[in-house]
């Protein structure tokens, strides 16, 4: 790498990146009820960050389809890291041999066990099943739109245990990571222009407007979202055991976010 880590990361640490130290557990706004929120509680609770059905099945359509045009093989082990309602699984399980999925939020793993529970080669992982999961065991993991709602601190805990449960010859996909310059006008062309092609520009007008009162704008005008120049990922990256590099296609509709690909070391 050239320097030890702890120079790396003290010199990242440095940068005063948007969001940097928040995390999915600190407290930061009151919703209308007075209850502190965080970006945990935001995702335990009852929420929709789809403006209609129509907006909801294109997404996980196109996010089932981009993952599963990076899994290796036919008969690989998947991890799901942060996978949230998931609904893509169906589709990303027929082709791998068997997908875990799993996300800190206790009310979103029960959603995904009424969903999937009868599924054959679909799991559901609560904290202390993905501990226990074989170490280097999977051939690949994706953590796609997790890590602006982590502190480069939780990213880093991922990776380690990324890096523990992958096989050597597995990758680690790191998804829809927002650049440092973006802001909230970036994520509404993009939104606007999958809803232009995917024929629901209405409703997604009007979901702008529902976001402007939601929830969802409180924290991310409070706490924030993690913000990342492309070599602030690849150092935190390579600081805890990958080689990594950035990919040119993001996975879902917004391609000003950023993927990048990593290899155990």
């Amino acid at each position: 790498m050239g320097q030890p880590r702890a120079l790396i990361l003290r010199s990242l640490r440095s940068k005063r990146l948007e969001g940097r130290g928040r995390s999915r557990e600190q407290h930061a706004d009151t919703n209308h009820k007075g209850r502190i929120m965080s970006w945990r509680e935001f995702w335990n609770g009852s929420h929709s960050i789809y403006v209609n059905a129509r907006h909801r099945a294109l997404h996980f359509d196109l996010i089932g389809k981009d993952i599963v045009a990076l899994i290796p093989s036919r008969d690989a082990q998947v991890l799901d890291y942060g996978c949230g309602e998931a609904g893509s699984a169906e589709a990303v399980a027929a082709r791998c041999g068997q997908l875990y999925l799993y996300d800190t939020a206790p009310s979103v793993r029960d959603k995904l066990r009424t969903a999937y529970g009868q599924a054959a080669n679909i799991h559901v992982l609560g904290d202390e099943q993905l501990d226990i999961l074989a170490e280097h065991s999977l051939d690949m993991i994706v953590i796609n739109s997790v890590i602006q709602y982590l502190s480069h601190g939780e990213f880093e805990t991922a990776l380690r245990l990324c890096h523990r449960k992958l096989k050597p010859t597995g990758k680690l996909i790191v998804g829809d990571v927002i650049p440092k310059e973006s802001d909230a006008i970036a994520d509404t062309k993009a939104l606007l222009g999958f809803a232009w092609k995917g024929g629901f520009l209405l409703a997604a007008g009007w979901g702008l407007v529902a976001t402007f009162f939601s929830d969802y704008r409180k924290l991310r005008s409070s706490i924030g979202l993690t913000r990342y120049a492309p070599q602030d990922v690849i150092t935190l990256m390579a600081a805890n055991g990958f080689e990594a590099r950035r990919d040119r296609h993001n996975i879902g509709h917004n391609q000003n976010r950023m993927l990048f690909v990593g290899t155990p070391r």
